[in-house]
């Protein structure tokens, strides 16, 4: 008697986003990875559900293989996350289901080989409590918590137990990491206590590497799997833990369809899975503050935390660099310490000014100020376009141009002026290999680490006495309603580099001393901020207290964008909506955008992706693009 499966054909197109009915064999079940003929294709796809009657009328075609099978949680996921996110099924079931090319020679581990050098560290009362904690709810059916504590105040150390209590249980472990190539520290950690038992997945890896260390996950020879964002999607069986680690970071957002959080699927696949999601920080979210269970380890285990010292640059003259700052690095050059100095933007100039006829030099695609950079051309931060400096100015031909502001570029070039006896090593996005700059400060006697929000997460590096924010106020400006969030947790963070084996220092620079952000950073007062922050978002029903939404259509003319969400408008009832509003152009397009402040979000974005896909052809007729942006990072 024939048998027969619903298949989510591995396809992107709206237009065909639905199960198809196909004839398999006795053994097939959900989750497994199916090759199917789809039109006049040959195409992967995913069993949903067995069983299935088939369709009156419908002949219904064979699967020709099956390739893998996945766990069925990680299905049930998938569809959950396309109905959240306002994707298609067969989008969402990709991230489960990644096809790599066939393997060609044997198979290898990522990295070096090793054997499990390192005995565990004696756990202070903090983290016996927190562990505990975390293993009461692993044999309870799961759970999620928030592990909070300064930085160097163990949390790494706890994700590594909680790791080994779920293997006790013969259970797997993920571990979550914002950037891999940021943090080798952690990776090496959890490689000395576990050995080749250990698969790491990030986007550096190529095809081939990625598929055989997912085959190493599948077949339980590596149960504990260490990466970025997509890792969340790794086939551990069995799972019992997700490690979140520097929960606040916004690179756990995708920015592709679907835009999915890691933050929020680790918590929707722990509760799949019965296992427990822990969010580290010592910056939580007030998303986090406010809705979970707080595991406090408190300040740092083997040093205090850095003394704080605002410079306000309104009664200061030599911008970038202050005369305090100076004296501050004067000190790191007789010591022969190391400084690391924030300065949030690329460039030698973030903006260039004519003084004649007041014009900004501006990208003619991204309405953008464009910025100057050591290649003494002009760069867009948003699509890339370069055009030379020039002498003079193109609108009025004045040769009176002024750079406004500093970037990376310049401050390295100023402190290679002031202070020849330091290294410096810049660190930002225009740097082609992350790697190299950290590895030469990690070795370097008397150096400055010089460089963007990179330079703030998650390293530790020895003989580190100095931390420096040198332009705090870069952030709070922002028309964001995370600004000041983001600008606590960066300073926050960087103040986290200094002193980790040694009394540390932290100097800000900033034209608002008394900014909230600022002064709460200052006095390391995490809990006194996040109830502040929490208070001031009830207040305006942001997040944590309502979810936004955020629809952004892209086309040719601002008109039909703005008038695309009209109409989409007209159909969201039920939900506060503001706009639309126009935004800034993007690669010469352009934009505008519909919010929406909702304590339905999945009903909303489901309702969304119904209208777009009835308006689709009518939108593409008109050269219209459209994103659904569910829980946004920024607005």
């Amino acid at each position: 008697m024939s048998r027969y499966a619903s298949v989510y054909p591995l396809v992107t197109a709206r237009a065909v986003a639905r199960p198809f009915t196909y004839e398999v064999p006795a053994d097939t079940a959900k989750g497994d990875v199916v090759e199917v003929r789809f039109g006049n294709a040959r195409r992967r796809g995913v069993v949903t559900e067995v069983d299935v009657e088939r369709p009156e009328g419908v002949d219904a075609a064979a699967i020709e293989r099956v390739a893998e099978t996945l766990p069925p949680a990680l299905v049930d996921l998938a569809l959950w996350i396309a109905d959240y996110y306002g994707s298609t099924p067969a989008r969402a079931l990709g991230l489960v289901a990644p096809s790599y090319p066939k393997r060609r020679g044997e198979r290898r581990t990522v990295g070096h080989a090793i054997e499990a050098e390192a005995a565990p560290t004696q756990l202070s009362p903090p983290q016996e409590a927190a562990l505990g904690r975390i293993e009461a709810l692993m044999d309870a059916g799961g759970g999620n918590v928030l592990l909070w504590g300064s930085t160097g105040s163990g949390k790494t150390e706890v994700y590594i137990r909680a790791c080994q209590a779920a293997l006790g249980r013969g259970r797997g472990a993920i571990v979550l990491v914002p950037e891999i190539a940021l943090t080798p520290q952690a990776l090496g950690r959890f490689r000395e206590r576990f050995g080749d038992r250990v698969a790491v997945l990030h986007s550096g890896l190529s095809e081939a590497e990625r598929r055989d260390e997912r085959e190493r996950i599948v077949s339980g020879e590596a149960p504990v799997v260490i990466g970025a964002r997509s890792a969340v999607f790794a086939p551990v069986a069995s799972l019992g833990v997700i490690c979140v680690d520097e929960e606040h970071d916004a690179s756990y957002k995708q920015d592709s369809d679907p835009r999915y959080d890691a933050r929020t699927v680790a918590a929707k696949r722990a509760a799949l899975e019965g296992a427990v999601a822990v969010f580290g920080s010592a910056t939580p979210r007030p998303e986090s503050w406010q809705s979970l269970e707080r595991l406090e380890l408190g300040g740092r285990l083997a040093a205090p935390m850095p003394s704080v010292r605002i410079v306000d640059l309104r009664r200061q003259a030599g911008y970038p660099l202050s005369a305090p700052l100076l004296a501050e690095l004067g000190k790191i050059v007789e010591s022969n310490g190391k400084a690391i100095l924030l300065l949030n933007r690329r460039g030698i100039a973030p903006a260039v000014h004519c003084r004649a006829c007041g014009a900004t030099r501006r990208c003619p695609n991204c309405d953008v100020a464009l910025t100057l950079h050591g290649d003494a051309a002009l760069h867009c931060h948003h699509c890339g376009r370069m055009e030379a400096m020039g002498e003079t100015c193109p609108a009025c031909g004045s040769a009176e141009l002024a750079r406004i502001g500093a970037g990376t570029q310049r401050l390295e070039r100023e402190l290679a002026k002031h202070l020849p006896e330091l290294e410096v090593i810049r660190l930002d996005a225009d740097v082609a290999d992350v790697r190299e700059p950290l590895e030469r400060f990690a070795r370097a006697k008397r150096a400055v680490l010089v460089g963007t929000q990179m330079v703030a997460k998650g390293h530790h590096f020895a003989g580190v006495e100095l931390a420096a924010v040198v332009d705090a106020d870069t952030g709070l400006g922002l028309p964001d309603f995370r600004a000041e969030e983001r600008t606590f947790q960066l300073l926050t963070q960087l103040a986290g580099r200094s002193g980790r084996d040694a009394p540390g220092r932290v100097l800000v620079q900033t034209f608002q001393p008394d900014a909230r952000a600022i002064s709460h950073a200052a006095r390391h007062d995490v809990s006194g901020f996040l109830t502040e922050e929490l208070e001031r978002r009830r207040e305006l029903g942001y997040p944590p207290f309502a979810h936004l939404v955020r629809i952004v259509v892209t086309g040719p003319e601002q008109d039909d964008t703005i008038r695309a969400l009209e109409e989409l408008k007209a159909g969201l009832t039920g939900h506060e909506l503001l706009g639309p509003a126009p935004l800034l152009r993007l690669r010469g397009k352009h934009r505008a955008q519909l919010v929406a402040k909702t304590d339905r979000p999945r009903a909303l974005a489901a309702r969304a992706a119904a209208l777009l896909s009835a308006a689709a052809p009518a939108m593409r007729r008109a050269g219209l693009s459209v994103v659904v942006d569910v829980d946004p990072q920024s607005l």
